[in-house]
This record gives structure tokens, C-alpha cells and sequence, in this order.
């Protein structure tokens, strides 16, 4: 079995905050049957110290970014797990990343940091009975793992990081090289040094021999300055070695046949009684019954990068034609308080939950016609994927995983019988507002609504093809 050393900041269902988690949570799970033995490094925050049960030591920090540490191995929701138990770190209540004050934790690079020296350690062969042919960072937080290896010298594993998302890239001012574990002279543009500071990022994408996305589409979008966020520079100068795996989602967790927190399981063989979810939705946001008009969906983060700004000024047309919104999501106060103030203006037709409820999230996309993630970009995407699986069709900006994994229903597509959903483009309010038009205008004609259904359930969402992908960049990493 060839042995990959996985580096995340979170993994579901152990802890989560977003679309990383569950990537780190699910794509282990896929790679045995391609031959890969995947462990995965996690910060040990409360919430995984107490899902851990029997936990053995195998390293010891006498003093690790401020305070001592250890490496636990675990085994823990079916992973393999190393967990780096370091409470001055990681012991603290409340979001792993955000402090009580709403703001990031003052200390975020030393908590990343110690994660990816902890990473680069394992490695590098520290723990005698566990040696990593590959290593595998996720984001900012895990990419200073190949940096620590590249500055230690010596042998190493091949080392691959995957963007989940060029937004957010770990850059800090004033940072202490020494207090990092980084040699003094790593400090310039060839090194660690960005823009003035140190950037996590930025060094990962220098120093990883591989640099996947999780979707083909973003792998292509980052080379360009609209969304390489000042590092597409540095991209296009490793784009040889720059490549995008399209996320899958668990289809298991995501399975309308068997799925318990539905009101009525059902299946692309017994389509008609999904039909009792959309009823239970409605119920249960306080929405009038209808025949005629769709309902529309969303799950998401409420911000302006998920485009929910742009549905919310579509709002008002969207009910004029007679539709409807079933919305679950936190995020932007703004955008929060825009649709309480369009539920209680439209309170039969717009229905909202702040918050975020897995249970609800299954309800949703077993119940909505039609799944709407306008986002300006989106590096992969997992929402549209379970809507697919659970049949809504998503309506969806033509950006990154998006492009990638929903077939537009234009007349080849639906003449060919292989459209499973609406795109748009570009992510403006005149283009999703026409995107509207259409998704009414296919509700309007059942035997379309039902091609699209069984298309999207019908396509293949896991995480075989990507575990595959990954397992074949790993066999190469391995024999360079």
C-alpha cells in the first residue's frame, strides 16, 4: 500500500467549518481500493480530543510554538488519525479559526505553523513505525509543511497541496522567523517573504512539487489576475505542475434511498415520491402550498463570494412569477437581515433559516425544484453535487467546480438528453435574473423537469474518479 500523510485543518465528521472538512473527512475513506493507505494530521481541538477514545503518544514537543505538544495516534469516525495535542494552541471553546470577538485567532500562524511542523516531522520519519511515501497539505493552514521540508534538506517524501480556495492565503506581518522554525535567510521573494510578510500560501505553492484545485475549471481560473488573487503570477510559473481534481461528495451520507432524516426516502426508480419532501419543506418554512410555480433552494454561506447579494436583489421578480425560496445559511449580517426582511415581506413565498441544520440542508435538497449557487467564483462546490444526487436541479453561475459538474440545459443538451441543470454567466444580476426566467420556463413542462431529475441523480457524484486521480498523482510523486 502506498502510505499518503494528509495535513487539514479540519475533517468531517470530526470537526468542520466548510467544504474542507469534508474533502479531508471523505477522500481517505475512497483510497484503499486505489492502493493508498491515507493517516491524516489534525490540530487537536476539543471537539476531536473528545471523539478520540483510545489514543496512543508517539512524539513528544518539549516546547513547540510556545508550549509543549504531542503526536496521538488514533483511530476515530473510520480515519486513521495522527493528532497534534497541543492545548496552548488548540484547548480553546467557540470556532477553531475566530476568536470571541468575531476576528481571527491573534495566534493563527503559530497554530498553522506547529500543524505543518508536526506534518513535515511525521514525514520526515520522526515516529520510527510510520514512514509517508507522499504528503498531502490542504490550504494555507497545512502549506508550510513542504516549506519546513524543503528547508530541513535531506531526504523527503514528494509533497502535493491542494487550494481549497485562493481567498483565504495565511498571510501575517511580523512574524518571527526563528519563533516559525524558519532559517533567516528564507525571507525573501524566493523564500517565504510576501508582500512584507510571510505568507503560508504563497511558500506552499513555491515549495510543493504538485499544486492540485479541486476542480479543473479553477486550476485554470487561478492562473489569471481575476482570480489568482496577486498569486497567479507564481502559478503561471509552476502551471506544469498546477492540475485540478473535481471533489466528489459521500454517497452514502447523501443517499435519498436510504437517507433517515427524510420525510420520504425515494429513488431515481421511485421519483414520484420526492414529491412528499417538497410538501414537508413548505411546512416546515411556513411556505403556501402550490402546484404551478418552482421552489428554489439555497444552502450556503452567506457572503458576497457565494453571489447570495445578486439573489437577493432577484428576489422580488422571482416571487412575481410565482416561485418560491427556501433558504438555509449564515454569513454576512447584511445579507442575513436582506432575507429576514423579503421573509417577512413575502412570508408565503420566502421562507429563511440563519443558522446552519444538517438535517434541514437534506430536507432542502430532497425538496426544491431547483438549487441556486450564483456564486462569483467557486473553486469546486459540493452543494450542487448533493443536489444532483437528491435531484433538484441546480441553477448555477458558470465559475469553477460549477462549470465542471452541472450540464447546462440548453436546446443540444436537452435534444441530446444530458442537461442537469442551468448556468450563468457572467455572475451579475441581469444574468442570474435571466437564468430565473429559464428555470421557469423548464418547471413549466414536467417531462423536461423530470429528464433533468434523473440526469443528475443518475450521474456519478462520488469519490471514485477523484480517489482514483488522486491515487495516480500520488503513484507519480512517489516514483520521482
Amino acid at each position: 500500500m502506498l502510505r499518503v500523510l494528509s495535513i487539514a485543518s479540519e475533517a468531517f465528521p470530526l470537526i468542520k467549518t466548510g467544504g474542507l472538512a469534508d474533502v479531508a473527512g471523505a477522500l481517505p475513506l475512497s483510497l484503499p481500493r486505489e492502493g493508498v493507505e491515507m493517516r491524516t494530521l489534525l490540530p487537536g481541538y476539543p471537539a476531536v480530543m473528545a471523539k478520540l477514545g483510545a489514543a496512543e503518544p508517539v512524539h513528544a514537543y518539549p516546547a513547540l510554538m510556545g508550549g509543549p505538544a504531542r503526536v496521538l495516534a488514533a483511530r476515530a469516525a473510520g480515519l486513521d488519525l495522527f493528532v497534534l495535542d497541543a492545548p496552548h494552541l488548540y484547548d480553546r471553546p467557540g470556532s477553531i479559526y475566530l476568536g470571541p470577538d468575531g476576528r481571527d485567532w491573534p495566534d493563527n500562524a503559530l497554530r498553522f505553523a506547529a500543524l505543518a511542523r508536526a506534518g513535515a516531522d511525521l514525514a520526515a520519519g520522526e515516529v520510527a513505525s510510520y514512514v509517508a511515501d507522499v504528503v498531502h497539505a490542504h490550504d494555507w493552514q497545512a502549506a508550510l509543511a513542504p516549506v519546513y521540508l524543503h528547508y530541513d534538506g535531506g531526504a523527503r517524501p514528494g509533497t502535493v497541496l491542494t487550494i481549497h480556495n485562493m481567498a483565504f492565503q495565511g498571510h501575517f506581518y511580523g512574524l518571527s522567523l526563528a519563533a516559525l522554525g524558519l532559517p533567516a535567510d528564507s525571507m525573501n521573494v524566493n523564500g517565504v517573504e510576501y508582500f512584507g510578510g510571510v505568507g503560508f500560501l504563497k511558500s506552499g505553492i513555491l515549495f510543493a512539487d504538485k499544486i492540485t484545485t479541486v476542480s479543473p475549471t479553477y486550476a485554470r481560473e487561478i492562473l489569471t489576475p481575476e482570480f489568482g488573487m496577486a498569486l497567479d503570477g507564481l502559478l503561471r510559473t509552476r502551471a506544469a505542475d498546477v492540475s485540478g481534481i473535481a471533489n466528489g461528495i459521500d454517497d452514502e451520507i447523501w443517499n435519498p434511498e436510504t437517507d433517515a432524516t427524510l420525510p420520504q426516502a425515494f429513488s431515481a426508480l421511485k421519483l414520484e415520491d420526492r414529491a412528499a419532501n417538497k410538501t414537508a419543506l413548505l411546512a416546515r418554512f411556513s411556505l403556501a402550498a402550490q402546484e404551478q410555480g418552482p421552489l428554489f433552494g439555497v444552502v450556503s454561506r452567506l457572503t458576497g463570494q457565494k453571489g447570495l447579494d445578486l439573489l437577493l436583489a432577484c428576489l422580488p421578480g422571482l416571487v412575481e412569477r410565482g416561485g418560491q425560496l427556501a433558504l438555509l445559511g449564515t454569513g454576512e449580517p447584511r445579507l442575513e437581515q436582506g432575507f429576514r426582511e423579503m421573509a417577512a415581506a413575502y412570508p408565503a413565498a420566502v421562507g429563511c433559516v440563519i443558522g446552519y441544520d444538517e438535517t434541514m440542508a437534506h430536507l432542502i435538497q430532497a425538496g426544491v425544484d431547483f438549487l441556486v449557487v450564483p456564486s462569483r467564483f467557486e473553486p469546486c462546490g459540493l452543494t450542487q453535487l448533493c443536489a444532483l444526487r437528491y435531484g433538484a436541479a441546480p441553477l448555477v453561475a458558470r465559475v469553477g467546480g460549477l462549470a465542471d459538474t452541472v450540464i447546462d440545459a440548453n436546446e443540444a443538451a436537452l435534444a441530446a438528453g444530458v442537461a442537469t441543470g442551468v448556468q450563468f454567466f457572467p455572475p451579475d444580476i441581469g444574468a442570474l435574473d435571466y437564468a430565473i426566467s429559464r428555470a421557469f420556463d423548464l418547471h413549466r413542462d414536467p417531462v423536461v423537469m423530470r429528464r433533468l431529475r434523473l440526469n443528475g441523480m443518475r450521474a456519478d457524484v462520488s469519490w471514485r474518479t477523484p480517489a482514483h486521480r488522486y491515487a495516480a498523482l500520488y503513484a507519480k510523486l512517489k516514483d520521482t
